[in-house]
């Protein structure tokens, strides 16, 4: 197994889910990914391409399947991320027994998802929705030309991550600050999350 240095780090200073997410990396790099440290999280790589990441979340640790709408899920335990998502998947856990009990599943899931890269299977582009900016944000995007122009050069999942988050709250106060707070970034070309 080959492991990378910067990923070697990740794992020994995680605070949660240390056990579980190294079990993870076994199996993961047996399966013959080149791993490497994206988003600040170990990605796993196929011949240059993403296929999946490690995550901890407070409540559980998780493998994210890139392109894990387009697996077939035989086991039911693919999950959606949230309800806006809309390509990746991901397998859940919560203890170091329940990864080395579903070995041989997650080893398929993981072969899977090479097949599907090395196929070169792509995820259909949605049909393209009309998005309904803010008032909030349509103010700022006229009041500084830059912002808009850095706005549209943004991919459309980062644009439409920016959409749901700025119009998640009820009230106009709440959706200010959240623009506020993140023109800078937007300037910057970096996404919701980068």
């Amino acid at each position: 197994m080959n492991t990378n240095p910067q990923v070697d780090l990740f794992f020994t200073t995680a605070k949660k889910w240390q056990k579980e997410m190294l079990q993870l990396r076994e199996i993961l790099l047996d399966c013959g990914l080149t791993e490497e440290l994206k988003w600040s999280k170990p990605c796993y790589i196929y011949q240059g391409t993403n296929i999946i990441v490690i995550q901890g979340f407070k409540d559980y640790c998780a493998l994210l399947f890139f392109k894990g709408v387009l697996m077939s899920n035989v086991n039911g335990i693919l999950v959606k991320t949230g309800e806006n998502t809309r390509v990746g998947r991901q397998i859940r856990f919560t203890n170091k027994e329940d990864i080395i009990a579903m070995q041989a599943i997650i080893k398929a899931n993981i072969f899977e998802a090479i097949e599907i890269e090395k196929t070169g299977l792509k995820v259909e582009a949605a049909a393209h929705e009309e998005m309904k900016l803010t008032e909030e944000f349509e103010s700022k995007l006229a009041d500084i030309p830059n912002l808009k122009a850095a706005f549209n050069a943004l991919t459309p999942g980062r644009q439409r991550a920016y959409h749901i988050y700025f119009s998640a709250p009820k009230q106009s106060k709440t959706r200010t600050s959240r623009v506020e707070k993140y023109i800078q970034q937007i300037l910057s070309g970096k996404g919701l999350n980068d």
